[in-house]
């Protein structure tokens, strides 16, 4: 099967989000223009590079983590795990500005070190990011699109000591959720390790 443009009937979900999956989730810290602390969900999120450490989340209309993280310069990443998967739903609801997601899913602030924006303080890690870019996507044909785009550059980055073992952080032991397509979603429970031809 292929198709383009128009998907076929026996297709009557798009499968898009499912093929590439799964995707980390972005679990996105701002405060709007009156320091009220926003927190929500973003599965179009990804690493974008190393030394700087950069990552990025696409926002779908200009939803408040983006006018916040576009107009405050700084936005904080928390890592979604499984237990903390009911605040990270609860934060995903559609709320009016001004709204703190933080308080409504009853997680405690993490205090950042470099920039005011907080983290989930129960999340295994967090990184405190300055915005390096905030812009409109356009489609192939340069027509703007409601696709909004961050891009933050890492300046601190918080882990919980108990998730170190023997000098790096365990993701398996942390159990991070990440979105797949529909309303389906997968847990990290275990790691293997695949070196390289030329290591």
């Amino acid at each position: 099967m292929h198709y383009g443009k128009d998907r076929p009937s026996i297709l009557p979900h798009d499968p898009f989000k499912a093929i590439i999956a799964p995707r980390p989730i972005g679990w996105i810290g701002t405060l709007n223009g009156d320091g009220v602390p926003n927190l929500g969900p973003y599965s179009f999120f990804s690493a974008l590079g190393n030394n700087p450490h950069l990552i990025g989340f696409t926002s779908e209309g200009q939803k408040h983590s983006y006018v916040n993280a576009r107009d405050r310069g700084e936005f904080t990443f928390s890592l979604a795990t499984e237990a903390l998967t009911d605040a990270m739903n609860i934060s995903s609801a559609a709320v009016p500005d001004g709204a703190n997601e933080f308080e409504m899913a009853g997680l405690e602030l993490g205090k950042s070190i470099e920039i005011a924006t907080p983290f989930v303080a129960a999340s295994p890690a967090a990184l405190e990011c300055v915005t390096v870019s905030a812009t409109q996507l356009t489609d192939r044909h340069g027509t703007p699109m409601e696709r909004y785009f961050v891009i933050g550059e890492v300046v601190q980055t918080h882990i919980r000591d108990e998730y170190i073992r023997d000098g790096r952080f365990d993701t398996a032991a942390a159990r991070p959720i990440a979105r797949m397509g529909y309303r389906d979603y997968a847990t990290v429970t275990e790691a293997w390790e695949l070196t390289r031809p030329d290591d």
